[in-house]
């Protein structure tokens, strides 16, 4: 296929001519906002974007006790990034210097693709072992990088209708504009066509969860839905695949119900870092924190669009073992 093309192991620089080759070689698409795409590994991903993931395919060392957080985006990262977070910190901190109250979960958990926006970046600020990093590549894409690393990888999933209108409501927030039907209507088409970016939605979800399959001691595979209701079991849950389970005495002194009051939307929404802090990029805070709730998106979505998507899925995680 031409977009399993190999890396040259040999560059070195992120404009490299041979890396602009590559990318331009490759298949490409427009998504809803007329951005133009490039299928790699399976997956659309835009320029800049996939110059950072072939900077840390071919640069990034990682470490055995390495974290990786991933997700396709609006999947409810940053509430799994601050309950990781929370149960890697918890008992390190007092109240009042918590890294949670100081940061945002994404400042706290960054993006492997966008530390290596340049070939050569620095991560001796990343200093806390273990490291947590944060992907939304799919799973093939990350697993190369790792070069057959140990590392633990826990992978969230949510409902497609949710993740669809929660990255609409993102889009607008980001742009600082009204909430516009034609604009979801144009969304929903790219995800309907798979050509969105670090899509199709089903082949990134797929990926890991055969990943979880094959390396089930190494890969974790949670579903949103049930982080929403059964929070104290998925939580514990995590705290084991870590290797940090809660002891007895911590159970019984209320610790998991602590983790969970700090690292609810509730909570974090209100934090003041997140109400007034913005991002690098200048983006603000805030936009990550909306409803977070399960089934949403029926407020949103048309029955012909439900219909629609349901087709879809059924027939892209036919012979999965994957409900929705």
């Amino acid at each position: 296929m031409d977009d399993e093309k190999e890396i040259p192991k040999n560059l070195q620089r992120e404009d490299d001519e041979e890396t602009m080759n590559l990318i331009s070689s490759l298949p490409s698409d427009v998504d809803f906002d007329g951005k133009e795409l490039f299928k790699y590994q399976g997956c659309w991903y835009e320029n800049k974007i996939l110059l950072g993931i072939l900077n840390f395919q071919r640069g990034f060392e990682p470490q055995d006790t390495d974290i990786v957080i991933a997700s396709f985006p609006k999947s409810g990262t940053t509430w799994l990034k601050a309950l990781t977070v929370a149960l890697l910190e918890r008992s390190k901190h007092s109240s009042d210097d918590h890294p949670l109250l100081l940061d945002n979960p994404h400042g706290l958990v960054p993006y492997l693709e966008l530390i290596f926006k340049t070939s050569k970046p620095d991560l001796t600020n990343i200093s806390s072992s273990p490291r947590l990093f944060s992907t939304h590549v799919a799973f093939q894409t990350l697993r190369e990088a790792l070069k057959n690393s140990p590392c633990k990888i826990v992978y969230v999933w949510r409902n497609v209708k949710d993740v669809l209108v929660s990255f609409w409501h993102f889009q607008c927030a980001i742009r600082k504009i009204e909430e516009e039907g034609s604009m979801l209507e144009s969304i929903f088409e790219s995800f309907c066509r798979g050509v969105i970016s670090h899509g199709p939605f089903w082949e990134h979800v797929l990926s890991y969860w055969k990943g979880s399959l094959e390396d089930p001691k190494n890969v974790l595979f949670l579903k949103y839905e049930e982080l929403k209701t059964d929070p104290n079991v998925q939580l514990k849950k995590l705290a084991e695949f870590l290797g940090c389970p809660f002891t007895v005495e911590e159970e019984e002194s209320g610790s998991v119900e602590e983790i969970l009051d700090l690292c609810s939307l509730r909570n974090l929404k209100n934090l003041e870092i997140n109400k007034t802090g913005k991002m690098p990029g200048g983006a603000s805070h805030k936009i990550f924190f909306r409803k977070g709730e399960v089934g949403d998106s029926k407020n949103y979505l048309t029955p012909q669009m439900e219909e629609r998507i349901d087709m879809i899925i059924q027939e892209k995680f036919r012979g999965s073992d994957i409900k929705f």
